[in-house]
């Protein structure tokens, strides 16, 4: 019978060259288990153990059978399989994460990476080289300090139309504390960011964004702005930092897109992750992307969410929930006509009489624009009652008679005969009138001297 060859490997034939050198004499028991740091009384078993079975001894038991915890050829092929179809474009940490939930394969981040590189599967999107900054330290309190931004990305794919994600990360916890969908990054997407962020958690004591109109005047009062701005020296607040304002939150403008670096960084993992499952959802709208989304924060929050440095919580809550009509919407000065009605983007609102006044006729009012499209109109922080008033009739009438001409001067025409041509005719191009001969324009301004 063919004996089996055996290979050892670097530490087995250093045992086998010393235990050699017991055989001949040259080291004793005690020498030998010196020199490979082992027990006397051990290095008396291998060498009983080698004198009986020879270099076989020394090799390791299990060497040549398979392990017991190795992953089976079908899950190797069942996770390929997986990774090109179903959720084709994932992360290896993402595709780790959904194995686990919806197939009830778990296996670890390296053993998914292992398997997916021999199967020549390429991460899709490689890591590059960062340069390096210096780290800011994260805030001590949850709710010290919320990075807001948003970011247009094809979401939906190519299911529906590209979208904007308005998103708000902690700073001390790296929760998602609020995050709405909008065709476009707009005023209205972040007046619902902090809505939402205030009936979950509450006020921040301060917002971190970049520099856009949205949040901040960034220019000095000139003369085309009203007097009260340029009495002041600065243009009025924005509608959002009016908002801020009347909620007490600081207002923080980054000077550099690396300053916020932590939703910069967390739109990188939803453009990973949440594609995928809007695109698993089948997610097609954006009142469907937002239900998906909703549903996902409380998943992200409890894989990615940090303990904070300082238990407790910064969050302040309204002291009566009725102000959130009042504030959450966009606020305009309007006046009162004398007919006491008052003019908004096209609509006319009829005020009517209450107990405080009779008439608002020419008095200085606030017409809020609320999120929903509602109008209402606030005199001295109350609401008045309104009623859509008449459309209001136009004050030039297009004429149906002729018109009234003087006589035609020489080489004119009649008023009959251009009436006449015209009716049968498209109107002709305006030219410009041109003065008569005895036109008191034609005389010469200085009078010629007599002679």
């Amino acid at each position: 019978m063919k004996e089996e060859t055996i290979t050892l490997n670097t530490e087995e034939q250093k045992r086998a060259m010393v235990l050699n050198r017991i055989q001949t004499g040259q080291l004793s028991v005690a020498e030998a288990a010196e020199v490979l740091d082992l027990s006397a009384r051990h290095m008396r078993r291998i060498l009983a153990a080698y004198e009986k079975e020879g270099p076989a001894a020394l090799a390791h038991g299990k060497r040549g059978r398979k392990p017991a915890h190795s992953i089976s050829a079908a899950v190797r092929a069942q996770v390929v399989d997986l990774a090109r179809t179903t959720y084709q474009g994932c992360n290896q940490q993402h595709l780790r994460d959904l194995l686990a939930e919806r197939e009830g394969i778990t296996l670890s981040r390296s053993s998914v990476r292992r398997i997916t590189e021999q199967a020549g599967l390429a991460a899709p999107r490689p890591h590059k080289q960062r340069m390096h900054r210096r780290r800011r330290a994260r805030y001590a309190q949850e709710g010290m300090l919320v990075q807001i931004d948003g970011s247009r990305h094809a979401w939906l794919g190519d299911r529906g139309p590209w979208l904007c994600l308005i998103a708000g990360i902690d700073d001390a916890t790296g929760k998602l504390a609020a995050a709405v969908f909008r065709a476009e990054e707009d005023a209205a997407g972040y007046f619902l960011l902090v809505q939402q962020m205030l009936e979950q958690h509450g006020r921040p004591l301060a917002l971190y964004h970049d520099r856009q109109g949205i949040f901040k005047q960034n220019s000095r009062a000139t003369e085309t702005d009203t007097l009260e701005e340029q009495l002041a020296g600065k243009q009025d607040p924005t509608q959002f930092g009016r908002l801020l304002e009347e909620l007490e939150i600081t207002s923080i403008a980054a000077r550099s897109p690396q300053a916020k670096g932590r939703v910069e960084r967390l739109f990188g993992t939803l453009q990973d992750r949440l594609v995928v499952e809007l695109r698993l959802a089948d997610a097609r709208t954006l009142e469907q992307a937002q239900q998906v989304v909703t549903e996902y924060l409380p998943r992200f929050n409890a894989q990615f969410a940090v303990v904070a440095t300082q238990p407790g919580s910064a969050y302040r809550s309204l002291s009566e929930h009725s102000q959130a009509e009042m504030l959450f919407c966009f606020k305009y000065w309007r006046t009162v006509g004398g007919d006491d009605v008052v003019s908004f983007a096209r609509q006319r609102l009829q005020i009517g009489a209450d107990t405080q006044r009779r008439r608002y006729a020419h008095a200085r009012v606030q017409v809020h624009e609320r999120l929903d499209g509602s109008l209402a109109v606030y005199h001295a922080g109350r609401c008045l009652s309104t009623t859509p008033a008449p459309a209001e009739a136009p004050l030039v009438r297009a004429r149906t008679g002729p018109r009234v001409t003087s006589a035609p001067a020489a080489g004119e025409e009649s008023a009959e005969a251009v009436r006449t041509a015209s009716a049968d005719s498209s109107p002709a191009a305006p030219t410009t009138p041109k003065p008569r001969a005895d036109h008191p324009w034609r005389k010469p301004v200085i009078a010629s001297k007599r002679t």
